[in-house]
């Protein structure tokens, strides 16, 4: 990416968090709603957008029942719960009058192509929204780790991450440390090192070893989603080495 200039090909992490606003559990439908029109907006500008969704916000209503279970079989039951956020993301797309499709890692054939690397290529070509659901198909492996993955198989040029309630990546925990600070810019290796809760170091690793950036930014405000895909400077941004950091672009 250089400077002042957009991408053309884009994976929009979304947690399951996300989708939940400020509920408890479950999904709100407004801020799912600014969300598509978010990503309706990039697509509109010529961006080809990919989308990776967690299930935490499903998981939460359960986690009671799930107490207990055996880690793989939990970890199935996230990847259905990604299905649920990935079609609700779908509905509110396609009510835009975008298209989509759900490709699913796992095989749920009613609602949800599976996985192809070169299809969902095809798909992101001819502009079409691509929802990726079931993380990687694997127990033990988180959706960041998913996002990293397909990031790199599809060759998206960044990964974007919304984050809840914070700027960026900051230095301590918010909740503990109200007078944390954004850090602006940061290596993948940085990131490990410190500790900072970005993306799990599986996913983290793969994006250092493959050059892949990472814009970290706040969804409370989701048109920031634009603002980042059009090449604006916010949040934090997470390279290989700091010469490949963009250069600040004016807003």
């Amino acid at each position: 990416m250089s400077s002042g200039q957009g991408f053309g090909r884009v994976l929009l992490k979304l947690s399951g968090e996300a989708l939940m606003g400020e509920r408890r559990y479950g999904q709100d439908p407004e801020r799912i709603s600014s969300i598509a029109n978010a990503v309706d907006e990039v697509r509109r500008d010529g961006v080809q957008v990919a989308i990776v969704v967690g299930g935490g916000n499903v998981l939460r209503g359960t986690q009671e029942a799930a107490r207990g279970m055996d880690r793989a079989t939990a970890d199935y039951a996230g990847m259905l719960a990604t299905v649920l956020n990935a079609l609700t993301v779908q509905d509110a797309l396609e009510k835009l009058g975008a298209h989509t499709r759900v490709m699913s890692a796992i095989d749920v054939s009613e609602v949800a192509e599976p996985y192809i690397r070169r299809r969902a290529i095809r798909h992101l070509e001819k502009g079409r929204v691509v929802i990726f659901a079931a993380g990687t198909g694997n127990p033990f492996f988180t959706t960041d780790t998913a996002a990293a993955l397909r990031a790199l198989e599809i060759g998206a040029e960044a990964i974007l991450m919304g984050k809840n309630g914070v700027e960026g990546v900051l230095d301590a925990d918010p909740r503990e440390h109200p007078d944390a600070r954004l850090i602006p810019e940061l290596t993948h290796i940085e990131a490990i090192e410190r500790g900072l809760r970005v993306m799990d170091t599986t996913a983290l690793s793969l994006c250092m070893d493959n050059g892949v950036p990472l814009y970290v930014f706040n969804l409370d405000d989701a048109s920031n989603i634009a603002r980042v895909a059009r090449g604006e400077r916010l949040g934090t941004i997470i390279a290989k080495a700091p010469e490949e950091l963009p250069v600040q672009v004016s807003s």
